[in-house]
């Protein structure tokens, strides 16, 4: 791939509308060119009556989509080009909404990394196909930054999770395996990697319906939330991180686990994302990615954001100074003040 070679291609296919992801050295994460040719094909597809169904892809074979381009968000908040960067997620949000409310199929490959924005672009659609080398993780707590592109509704309604697993999986940003990918309903089908080929042909060829109609195959991986559940539902039923610790408290096993995945956690991003997840349980997309905008917008004016994406994105030395550095220091009630 050259420089001049776009970062997304839009095609059509017969009467499929192909979105075909095209930055594999960045993992095919997000920058503004891309979420303005996403929306823009959408919008442009959405009443054509060519167009019968979309389907979202990577061209290349080192994963789906590793979410939104922090990288660029953090190099132009330190040059102080911040309107920039929130002109670049209100896009991205609209976008979201856009996807959510889509009147026809779309459709989404998923084979490898799905994370972050990636999957804005993928969840919000009707059917999400995973491969046996799929993963998905919402990772924003280490960077300083939040749960967004609305999976903080998301992940709390998906029809095999519920409002107490849903937290979890955000707040601790655990890493699904293709089996708890399927089981939590974030994902619609399986299919193994060898035959995702032939599957995208059946979709271009007889739409998606009938390309799907004999997908039962199931991935070889344990799911190990089914151990972990009961716990999640009584710690994480009510997800003020104050509520949250207490319950740990009584539940050791699913404390080391929490406590594991959060060692490099930003303690004012956790806050916040248990006080997003809290408020987002009982109001509908819109006013979730509403309420996620807010919250996200003052986090990456926090100095958190910039330091965290520097720690684990571009030195990748994994040792961010977050301050506050203890939970007990973070303001709870100013965060919650901030959401519906």
């Amino acid at each position: 791939m050259t420089d001049a070679t776009p970062p997304i291609l839009t095609l059509v296919e017969q009467t499929t509308g192909i979105l075909q992801l095209n930055r594999p050295r960045a993992l095919n994460s997000l920058n503004p060119e891309m979420v303005r040719a996403i929306a823009e094909a959408l919008d442009r597809w959405r009443d054509d009556p060519a167009i019968t169904q979309v389907l979202v892809e990577s061209a290349g074979e080192k994963g789906f989509c590793a979410g939104g381009d922090v990288r660029y968000a953090r190099e132009c908040i330190l040059e102080g080009r911040t309107g920039e960067v929130d002109e670049f997620f209100a896009r991205e949000y609209a976008m979201n909404k856009a996807l959510a409310a889509y009147p026809k199929p779309y459709v989404a490959l998923i084979d490898g990394v799905v994370m972050g924005g990636g999957l804005g672009i993928s969840a919000h659609g009707s059917h999400r196909v995973v491969t046996e080398r799929a993963f998905a993780s919402m990772p924003e707590m280490v960077i300083g930054y939040i749960t967004d592109v609305g999976m903080s509704w998301v992940l709390q309604h998906l029809p095999g999770s519920s409002q107490a697993l849903g937290a979890f999986l955000g707040i601790t940003a655990w890493r699904l395996n293709p089996a708890e990918i399927l089981w939590t309903g974030l994902a619609t089908h399986y299919v193994p990697s060898a035959r995702l080929g032939a599957l995208r042909r059946e979709i271009i060829d007889g739409g998606v319906e009938a390309a799907l109609r004999g997908c039962h195959a199931a991935p070889d991986a344990e799911n190990r939330l089914l151990a972990l559940a009961p716990g999640i539902e009584r710690a994480f039923a009510e997800p003020r991180w104050s509520r949250v610790v207490a319950a740990l408290a009584e539940l050791p096993d699913l404390r080391e686990v929490v406590d594991e995945a959060l060692a490099e956690a930003n303690p004012s991003s956790v806050v916040a994302a248990a006080a997003l997840f809290a408020a987002n349980a009982s109001v509908g997309l819109g006013e979730g990615i509403d309420n996620e905008a807010r919250l996200a917008k003052a986090l990456r004016e926090d100095p958190n954001f910039a330091e965290g994406v520097r720690a684990i994105l571009v030195d990748k030395t994994h040792d961010a100074a977050f301050s506050p550095a203890r939970y007990e220091d973070v303001d709870e009630e100013a965060i919650a003040a901030l959401l519906t």
